[in-house]
């Protein structure tokens, strides 16, 4: 079954059409939508079976965590444990292109977090359609990048992405609803900082965001 189609403005998302994509979150529906960096498959953090699903799409193993979308510093909070040197990075970079590596709270289902280290990967997006989701929903939002076929080899780092049309193609009978924003899909994944110890934070992925 093909996937439903949401046109949305990019700078401002009609609220009807956040609705109807919040409710299809919240009812456990898997999308294939835009934000700051890559284009990303994701679903509500709080739905088990959406998430195994997304496992199955990317083809990934319980043992490898999933990252997921915060709306805010604050929401970040209920999720990680934050130490003060972390909370003062954070505070400067985000929103923006980086990912957060934190030692997770209650709140992380299981099957989303490292289960040897018990920590977690957290974004806050600087992406107007991202927020306006995240408010609808009242949830973080998991979010794994979706920037070449499932089942295909990644891309060599000066690949170009592929043509918005052609990734809709990829992942149209795989996901339940594409998110569609007229952007053209990215490359570029987002800065990954582990900031589980305290100090200097360790960069374990150079993407977009300057450290």
């Amino acid at each position: 079954m093909k996937a439903t189609l949401y046109r949305i403005h990019p700078q401002s998302p009609q609220s009807r059409m956040v609705e109807h994509i919040a409710a299809a979150l919240k009812g456990g529906a898997v999308l294939l939508y835009p934000t700051d960096t890559m284009y990303a498959i994701g679903c509500d953090l709080t739905h088990r079976e959406a998430i195994t699903r997304v496992r199955q799409i990317k083809r990934l193993s319980n043992d490898r965590p999933l990252t997921f979308l915060c709306a805010s510093l604050s929401n970040i909070a209920d999720y990680a444990i934050v130490s003060d040197g972390a909370y003062r990075l954070m505070k400067r970079l985000i929103p923006g292109p980086y990912t957060f590596i934190l030692p997770a709270t209650k709140q992380v289902p299981k099957l989303v977090m490292n289960p040897k280290r018990k920590t977690t990967g957290i974004r806050v997006p600087d992406h107007p359609v991202c927020q306006a989701l995240l408010a609808a929903t009242g949830q973080p939002i998991i979010s794994t990048s979706a920037h070449h076929p499932p089942g295909t080899e990644l891309p060599p780092a000066n690949a170009c992405a592929l043509p918005q049309a052609e990734l809709f193609d990829a992942f149209g009978d795989l996901v339940d609803g594409i998110v569609d924003d007229g952007s053209e899909p990215r490359l570029e994944p987002s800065t990954i900082l582990d900031l589980t110890v305290e100090g200097e934070p360790q960069v374990l992925r150079q993407g977009v965001g300057p450290v």
